[in-house]
């Protein structure tokens, strides 16, 4: 066996193992990203001036038009959306200050998700079979069929051929193809039954129409309420006008009498 069969068949075992080691390893726990930005202090202030402490206070909350709105961005990371996600990410944060926006990945269907762990196993048999064939197919009481010997006599390239195609349905299977986006909870564009990219005028227009209708809803509440207090406050002036003019009529009564 010379350098360049060692390279050939070397090569996909390497990369084979990694595959291994990247998917079943587990994944790190998700960094909680804080609201609010330390910033280092500046010269001539002092960390633990109070001063400051309320001015830095007064600058991180910012009030905006979307202040108080959550957009998640639910994307398939494995098919490159992650460009397009930051796009939206910052046109939304510059058209609607205050808002916030998460970037998730949205992970296939659970069938795909499970083909997709299959993938490596048939990968470790196919190339088990193709070094060892001679001794797996007498064990099972079978005669290696003529298919075998053919790629038998070229292992390296059906080797290398089985890691590829192995890896490419891997990828498929764990692709979603989804670019969805949520505003407070509820769906306002999905890639998956649109069949497409949202531009970017099309998302700030369908944010600031979802937007407008949750202060109109918030204003009918708080008018709602302001009506709620008025009639009960009304209510209680003609209670209170009502017992005063009975104490009047029986005070008049017992004079008389």
């Amino acid at each position: 066996m010379d350098r360049v069969q060692l390279v050939l068949l070397g090569l996909p075992i390497l990369l084979f193992c990694s595959d291994l080691v990247t998917l079943f390893a587990p994944q790190p726990p998700s960094a909680t990203q804080p609201n609010q930005q330390q910033h280092p202090a500046s010269d001539g202030v002092l960390p633990d001036d109070p001063s400051t402490a309320d001015a830095s206070v007064q600058e991180a909350h910012v009030d905006g038009p979307g202040s108080g709105t959550t957009v998640d961005l639910k994307f398939c990371s494995s098919c490159s959306y992650r460009g397009n996600a930051m796009t939206m990410k910052r046109m939304l944060e510059t058209s609607f200050p205050g808002i916030h926006v998460i970037l998730e990945n949205y992970p296939p269907t659970f069938p795909k998700r499970a083909l997709s762990k299959a993938v490596p196993l048939l990968q470790v048999g196919a190339m088990a079979t193709l070094m060892a064939g001679d001794q797996i197919f007498p064990r099972f009481g079978m005669v290696p069929p003529p298919w075998y010997y053919s790629l038998r006599a070229n292992r390296f390239g059906t080797m290398a051929s089985i890691w590829l195609f192995g890896n490419f349905a891997q990828s498929f299977l764990q692709s979603s193809g989804a670019f969805e986006v949520y505003c407070n909870g509820q769906l306002v564009f999905s890639k998956l039954s649109e069949q497409r990219f949202p531009s970017e005028l099309e998302l700030r227009e369908l944010i600031g129409n979802r937007l407008q209708d949750t202060k109109f809803a918030e204003n009918q509440d708080s008018e709602f309420g302001e009506n709620l207090d008025s009639q009960s406050v009304d209510n209680l002036d003609f209670q209170s006008g009502g017992n005063l003019e009975f104490q009047v009529e029986e005070n008049l009564e017992k004079v008389s009498s």
